[in-house]
């Protein structure tokens, strides 16, 4: 009874429906465990960007440099047609792409094509247009291939796991010990997938940025001073649901191979 119950997070994190995306250049095929709709997760996605938009529009916080919006929705703009790679919907999408004044080093796409990036990642590491694509199409990358609806997904399974579990201890006096270990292992199993998810944005936006004819090799200077600018305060990568810089570097190197062609091709 232990051993079923070790494996109730497991078999339910295993279990897979469909990949939400062509496999492209680069083979991002994995197939995925979805327990909700795209519709609804589209549905939410976009009632919290128009929120945000709002909430920073209110502090005057949105889109207030026009330089940094141009390139940023121009960038966008030679990313997105690519996206039918990978899922020949992406570009029915109602695409958006702004910028929110912030220190923060961040941008993100939601579900549905809804773009922001923080001034800070622009400003404090200095990007050229290169490395504005390669955080674009990472953070496009999780988009198409729907991470967030994954993550929302196998949190529902872990819940689920850890009730069921609670519930035949009780029923079988299972020693509560073990139903802990079960509820530990979904949640390694899910910070393991986490990394996954991001070194699979990584790979797929790879391929995004050189069909869209930004040089591959710019995704290197991006994570180098992402890496310098970390100054060594980031938590051990076993811990961590990101990959680390020098993971990611090593990644993309090996894989630019397989994208430079596309790169000159799209130059030609």
């Amino acid at each position: 009874m232990k051993n079923l119950i070790y494996l109730i997070p497991a078999l339910f994190l295993l279990n897979s429906c469909a990949s939400s995306t062509d496999s492209g250049e680069v083979g991002a095929g994995r197939k995925q465990l979805f327990l909700v709709s795209s519709a609804e997760i589209e549905a939410e996605a976009a009632k919290g960007y128009e929120e945000v938009k709002k909430q920073a529009a209110a502090k005057g916080q949105l889109n207030t440099n026009p330089s940094q919006v141009q390139r940023v929705k121009a960038v966008a703009d030679r990313i997105v047609p690519h996206t039918a790679i990978f899922r020949s919907d992406a570009t029915k999408w109602k695409w958006e792409a702004n910028v929110q004044t912030s220190k923060d080093l961040n941008a993100y796409c939601m579900p549905g094509g809804k773009i922001m990036f923080y001034s800070g990642i622009i400003e404090q590491l200095n990007m050229t247009d290169g490395e504005i694509a390669a955080v674009m199409g990472h953070e496009i990358a999780h988009a198409l291939r729907e991470h967030g609806r994954e993550r929302y997904s196998q949190a529902m399974v872990g819940q689920l796991a850890v009730a069921g579990a609670s519930i035949l201890a009780q029923v079988y006096g299972v020693d509560q010990r073990y139903v802990q270990g079960g509820a530990i292992l979904g949640t390694l199993l899910t910070l393991k997938y986490g990394r996954g998810q991001e070194s699979e944005a990584d790979i797929v936006g790879l391929e995004l940025m050189a069909r869209a004819g930004y040089n591959p090799q710019e995704a290197v200077t991006l994570w180098e001073k992402m890496e310098k600018l970390g100054g060594g305060s980031k938590p051990p990568e076993f811990i961590s649901t990101h990959p680390s810089e020098e993971s990611r570097i090593k990644h993309i190197k090996e894989l630019l191979p397989r994208v430079m062609p596309l790169y000159q091709a799209a130059k030609k």
